[in-house]
């Protein structure tokens, strides 16, 4: 896997900056963090050498002055909103933030509902955090907001709210996921904090859009393409811009709401200390990128990756047209196209040739590698096999596990499992390969080979089920699927 990000000195200049901006408001910031605090995989997708918990190893600098506010909307607990990377609902997702965050050292002082109306699901969710110890807070929905700002700022308004006790310089306000409130959370802070006499400060942590890099650079297109069910586009910083003559990057939702920020910062403070929503920003990734000829080409992989992943949640009534023409259109803005992915593109023209649903795989020296579905394997299974025999130097004629293996463990399925499809999928296969490389040579030099995988990039002509995804992805592979279906019950 070849790096284009310097994470160790992301961790150093990242934590200074933000201990930078404590001081800025007299040692007392709320923080609100945007995207994941850790498992941030899109950010090590594009960012090759970014670790996924490396916001998380660096706030470990801070973490004596820290402690975490997790906001959830009652609106996510009534609807049962769920974190599609993880399959679980935002509020059991609070809880697993929660115990996280506490095994990694870290405070987590309450958990604030937003847009709190009396929810019976939120009330629910309130009495078992209750009964678990856990302090939560209620911040009320208030009408006009955020454009009726002689309403929020006032007692009828951010004065209504709960006041989150809080008692450490920094406090980091996170939540499950876009849309929980987190911002109106912290200007809330904000108002009532100054009723208390403490002038506390506020500041953004958001790694994308990356502010200091070009509009149209593929990390930031990435990043557009990320978010495109949100519809979020990168914009110059019109703010920036006219206060000090010098390009930045953010986003419309934050550049939209700045006007109205600027007003509750002068309601609040009689002035505003940050001239621009790039200015209320602590991010520092920009400066950590040491190849961007890497991080280019991972980005437009990754782009790639979402347009592919667009058209399958399309084809299974998850998506809509909207997001997928959005990402179409990042395409363009990148002067790519899924055949600029090789895999993709030897993937079709086997299946084009065979007849059968194939995968192919782009190791880290450019060879492609490419599979078949058969009678005995799937085809991403077929594929880790042939690439991990290539990588071992282990001649393609040689079966690795042998067919009077294999047929047990497809009688098992069919007939014990009830299942429908008899071939071996990548988790049985690696499970067979262990087991075999206890007395065959071949078979363990073959499994020392996978963290070679990590970082590659793999197509497969058919939409694969979820076991394979998961494989895949602790694998570090990206992998793209084309949007079409198994043709028989066989192939299921």
């Amino acid at each position: 896997m070849k790096y284009g990000f310097d994470n160790d000195k992301y961790v150093q200049i990242q934590s200074e900056h933000i201990k930078e901006r404590i001081a800025q408001f007299g040692n007392k910031l709320y923080l609100e963090l945007g995207g994941k605090l850790f498992d941030d995989h899109h950010a090590s997708r594009v960012l090759p050498g970014f670790k996924p918990d490396s916001k998380l190893t660096m706030l470990s600098q801070l973490k004596e002055q820290a402690e975490i506010v997790i906001v959830i909307s009652a609106r996510d607990i009534e609807r049962n909103k769920v974190r599609n990377d993880l399959g679980i609902t935002y509020d059991m997702d609070v809880l697993r933030l929660r115990e996280a965050f506490t095994e990694r050292g870290f405070l987590v002082s309450s958990v604030v509902v937003t847009h709190y109306n009396g929810q019976s699901s939120a009330v629910a969710f309130r009495e078992r955090l209750e009964r678990m110890g856990i302090k939560t807070y209620c911040h009320y929905t208030i009408e006009g907001y955020p454009t009726n700002v002689d309403l929020i700022d006032s007692d009828d308004g951010f004065g209504r709210n709960d006041y989150v006790e809080t008692t450490r310089p920094l406090v980091i306000v996170t939540a499950p996921g876009p849309g929980s409130g987190k911002m109106a959370v912290c200007l809330s802070q904000l108002y009532n904090e100054h009723k208390r006499g403490v002038e506390a400060g506020y500041a953004k942590f958001e790694t994308f859009p990356v502010w200091s890099l070009p509009l149209k650079h593929p990390v930031n297109i990435a990043y557009e393409a990320a978010t495109a069910d949100l519809n979020d586009v990168n914009m110059i910083d019109p703010f920036h811009l006219e206060a000090y003559g010098k390009t930045a990057i953010n986003y419309n939702r934050d550049i939209e709401i700045f006007p109205v920020l600027n007003a509750l910062f002068e309601g609040i403070y009689g002035e505003n200390p940050y001239k621009s929503p790039t200015d209320m920003g602590v991010n520092m990734v920009g400066f950590c990128i040491n190849d961007d000829a890497v991080c280019c080409e991972a980005s437009r992989q990754e782009i790639i990756r979402r347009y592919f992943t667009a058209l399958n949640r399309l084809a299974t009534g998850d998506a809509n047209e909207g997001e997928v023409n959005k990402i179409a259109l990042n395409l363009k803005q990148a002067k790519i196209d899924a055949g600029y992915r090789r895999p993709t593109v030897a993937a079709r023209e086997r299946a084009e040739r065979s007849g059968v649903h194939c995968s192919a795989i782009e190791l880290a020296d450019g060879s492609i590698i490419t599979a078949e579905t058969s009678v005995l394997l799937g085809p991403s299974a077929a594929l880790i096999l042939n690439a991990t025999k290539h990588l071992a130097g282990i001649d393609h004629d040689v079966k690795l596990i042998p067919q009077a293996m294999i047929e047990p463990i497809q009688y098992t399925k069919l007939n014990y499992l009830r299942g429908r499809n008899p071939r071996l999928h990548t988790d049985e296969v690696l499970v067979a390969l262990s087991v075999l490389s206890t007395h065959d040579e071949n078979c363990r030099r073959a499994l020392e080979k996978l963290p070679e995988l990590e970082g590659c990039q793999v197509h497969c002509t058919v939409m694969l089920g979820e076991v394979d995804h998961k494989i895949f992805k602790k694998l570090g592979v990206g992998l793209t699927c084309d949007p079409a279906k198994k043709k028989s019950s066989k192939d299921k």
